[in-house]
């Protein structure tokens, strides 16, 4: 499982998203975000978190650690806001901590230049995920020391939410239409010779196993956390092997119009500095 660390103090809300994360301090000494399982997102957007971010740490892409915390409801009682007092209490447990990174800055498509080469591995790995939320309105990238991290993967793997149809809801080519680094992504092929290998039946299963049974337990149509993990390995290497129809048409990304995005529509500090 991922580290396990305890919340000691409740820091503040993060209001930008609707699932309304908040940055808290732990026993480790370290400063996170923390995704609540009680929040409108419930806890497959954590499984979707742990399972996505932690298969891109190992291809290689900038990640922040991720760990679990615990959470007493206590923590927050000074919490002023009545609805973050009630997800306090609903999130009692485990929840899930993205490392925070100080004073970095959202990512802006129109003023961070990122080469083809980049662009193409985020590009392939989202595809892969199944993400749907790296648009120009909302990057979900960060900058920081001069790099650029992905972050907020709780809107991928959307199969998970209605298994009996996963199949079909995991299948056809990935829409790139809105997806901000899609200009810049002319070397999918290179990232597809590069990743591509490297989705194995262990690489899936080491990922799976980090997602705390609680998480998984109870899941209908499913006979334990155990098999759910199962379920998750089945169908990411089912869409590891070739063809790998999902996978857009290598000039369709670069070949898209690039349109600029709302002034003000990316989220400066989601992780990082001042919200």
């Amino acid at each position: 499982m991922l580290p396990l660390v305890t919340a000691v103090r409740y820091v503040t809300p993060l209001r930008e998203g609707g699932s309304l994360p908040g940055i808290v301090e732990a026993d480790d000494l370290g400063t996170y975000v923390m995704k609540f399982h009680g929040a409108g997102q419930g806890r497959k957007a954590l499984v979707a978190e742990v399972v996505a971010g932690e298969l891109g740490r190992r291809l290689g892409l900038r990640v922040p650690r991720l760990v679990v915390i615990d959470l007493d409801p206590l923590i927050g009682r000074h919490e002023p806001d009545p609805d973050v007092q009630d997800l306090l209490k609903a999130s009692t447990g485990w929840n899930l901590g993205v490392d925070y990174l100080p004073r970095s800055f959202g990512f802006d498509p129109l003023g961070w230049e990122v080469d083809a080469a980049f662009a193409s591995r985020v590009l392939w790995f989202d595809a892969f995920i199944g993400n749907v939320d790296r648009s120009w309105r909302n990057p979900n990238l960060l900058v920081w020391h001069g790099d650029v991290w992905l972050i907020d993967h709780g809107a991928s793997l959307i199969f998970h939410h209605a298994w009996a149809n996963a199949a079909r809801l995991f299948s056809g080519p990935y829409d790139v239409d809105d997806h901000v680094l899609a200009p810049r992504a002319t070397e999918l092929a290179a990232a597809e010779a590069e990743f591509a290998p490297q989705i194995t039946e262990d690489l899936l299963r080491d990922v799976v196993a980090l997602v705390p049974d609680a998480w998984l337990d109870g899941e209908p149509g499913f006979d334990g956390p155990g098999a759910v993990r199962d379920a998750y390995v089945e169908i990411l290497l089912k869409r590891a092997a070739e063809p790998r129809t999902w996978l857009p048409s290598l000039d369709a990304a670069a070949n898209r119009p690039r349109t600029a995005p709302r002034r003000g529509a990316n989220r400066p500090g989601r992780l990082g500095g001042p919200a």
